[in-house]
This record gives structure tokens, C-alpha cells and sequence, in this order.
């Protein structure tokens, strides 16, 4: 079969090429993908995995093989998952408990857009609690995890902030849920209750400032590549208030993926969650696409179609 992997001096780092077919385990699907997500992660790491490495987390596809423990549901079942990180491809062997039905009604870009991007989002707010009624801050608000945290946060009844790197980013984040939208450095915010981060460096110097006595902090990513660093009186004048860091891989060996990703799913078919797909690519010429995610050009999810 045919996978993308990693290749030195290739367009994004990428080629085309054959690859042993999966042999599922006792607990696994076998799974013939329609599309798969692209994250900001993933192209983080191509130039530094050696060449032949596979890549990829969020797919979506078509059951073809039934889990030989009779855990999953059966073939010719549609589903999304959660892959390990060998995704890009055109079959997959997914585990059962993490991947969920999807109904016909939800197209496979909106599917394959849900994974990481939501479990991320939605375990970031399960960490600071009840949301009805407080003010949430969501950095890095115009990419996908970004943008279905303003989307979750709004439903949960919270006040939503949005910082933005630019005025291009800023689209359709109202729409979304967000009452208020910044650029970064634009000057001082009213206090929030949560603040939801994945921009690391000055950013979360900026948000922590905003936090109130008794508040929550969630960082999830650290896109600056820069050194945390918090104002002197980062505890005494907001005391109370908790810091935690959500690395997504680990976070899901304690949770209930399966059921999660069910959740996704079902949010997203009442049109409660939009996966935010903002650019479509053909799998077999994915550089222009991985090009314009890098340059921050895509507001929201690049999905490919196999």
C-alpha cells in the first residue's frame, strides 16, 4: 500500500512510497482511509525524523477488517480515530476504544479534522471545570484546537476572548462564539477565570497577567519555542490560581477516547461543533498546503483526501 513518510530533500519532507501493509492486533480495526488531518505538530517534526518515518493521528475512513476480539463495530462501518502516529496511508489498523461511528451526514474532512484538535480542546476545559458564566482566554485562537475551544467554551456558556497573531486570523471566530477578539500585544484585557494556551513565550507572559485570583491555567502547546516565563508576583497576586500543562498522548491514557471522540462526533452532527476545515489538499501533492499551514495562511483545519 501507499503511505507518506518522511524523505530528505523532498517537497515538505515528504514522498509518496510503499509500505508493508498493517497486521492489526486482537483489539484493532483495520480501517481504509478517505481522509486524514494535518497538524502543526506533525510538521514540526518531519525534518527531524529519519527518512522512511511514517506520520499521522487524525483519520477518518471506512471499516474493512472487524477487531478479531470482536471489540469495534463491524466492516463497512465509517469511523474516525485516533492513529499511532502512522496515519498518512491509505489503510490503518486503529484500536477500538479509540475510534468512533460516524454518521453519513458528516463529510470526511469535517471527520478527519476532529481528533486532536477536539480531544485537545475538550480536555483542556474538562481541566478547569465548570465554565457557565466565567471568562475564558483561548491564545492561539485562529487554529483548530484554538478554534473548537471557543466553540465548546461558548456552548458551555462561558465569556470567550480570542487572541489572534494578525488580522487575517481573526476571521469567522465571532460566528464561532467569541465575544471578544485581540492581537496579541494589543494592550491590557479584562480579568479571566481560564486561560487556555498553546503559545508559550511572551503570549502566556501576557495572558497570566489577564488571570484572576482563584483561576486556571492550561497550556497545551509552545509554539514561540520560548522559556515559560511569569511575572514576580505570579502567585501572591493571584493566589489560588493553578498552572497545568496537557500533552494530548498522555492525557488520553487516562481517558475514555472512544466515548470522547463519540462525543465529537455527535456535536458536530447537531452543528454544535464546526471541525473548521479551512483548506482541502489531495494527499499525493500535499507541499503547497503544508506551505501554507507553516505561513499561518490557514485558519483552521488542513484536511487531505486520499
Amino acid at each position: 500500500m501507499k503511505a507518506l513518510v518522511t524523505a530528505a530533500g523532498e517537497d515538505a519532507g515528504l514522498r509518496l512510497d510503499s509500505v508493508a501493509e498493517p497486521v492489526p492486533l486482537p483489539g484493532q480495526a483495520l480501517v481504509e482511509v478517505a481522509a486524514v488531518a494535518v497538524n502543526r505538530g506533525e510538521l514540526s517534526v518531519i525534518g527531524q525524523l529519519p527518512p522512511g518515518s511514517r506520520l499521522g493521528w487524525d483519520v477518518a475512513g471506512t471499516v474493512v477488517a472487524a477487531a478479531a476480539d470482536g471489540s469495534g463495530p463491524p466492516a463497512g462501518t465509517r469511523v474516525l480515530g485516533l492513529a499511532d502516529r502512522d496515519g498518512w496511508a491509505e489503510r490503518v489498523a486503529l484500536d477500538t476504544g479509540r475510534l468512533a461511528v460516524l454518521p453519513d451526514s458528516l463529510e470526511w474532512a469535517a471527520a478527519a479534522a476532529l481528533p486532536v484538535a477536539g480531544l485537545t480542546a475538550l480536555y483542556a476545559l474538562r481541566r478547569a471545570g465548570t465554565l457557565l458564566g466565567r471568562t475564558v482566554l483561548v491564545t492561539g485562537a485562529a487554529g483548530g484546537v484554538g478554534r473548537a475551544a471557543v466553540q465548546l467554551a461558548a456552548q458551555a456558556g462561558a465569556r470567550v476572548i480570542a487572541w489572534v497573531g494578525s488580522p487575517a486570523r481573526t476571521e469567522g471566530l465571532h460566528l464561532l462564539g467569541a465575544d471578544v477578539i485581540d492581537l496579541y500585544g494589543a494592550g491590557g484585557t479584562e480579568p479571566v477565570d481560564v486561560l487556555l494556551d498553546s503559545c508559550g513565550g511572551e503570549v502566556l507572559t501576557q495572558g497570566f497577567q489577564a488571570v484572576a485570583p482563584g483561576g486556571t491555567v492550561v497550556c497545551f502547546g509552545n509554539t514561540a519555542r520560548a522559556e515559560l516565563r511569569l511575572p514576580v508576583d505570579w502567585g501572591r497576586a493571584r493566589p489560588g490560581v493553578s498552572l497545568h500543562y496537557l500533552f494530548l498522548f498522555d492525557e488520553i491514557t487516562r481517558r475514555d477516547v472512544g466515548r470522547d471522540l463519540a462525543t465529537l462526533v455527535r456535536l458536530a452532527d447537531g452543528q454544535q461543533l464546526d471541525p473548521q476545515v479551512a483548506l482541502v489538499a489531495d494527499w499525493t501533492d500535499p507541499a503547497p498546503a503544508f506551505a501554507r499551514l507553516q505561513d499561518r495562511q490557514v485558519n483552521g483545519k488542513l484536511v487531505l483526501a486520499l
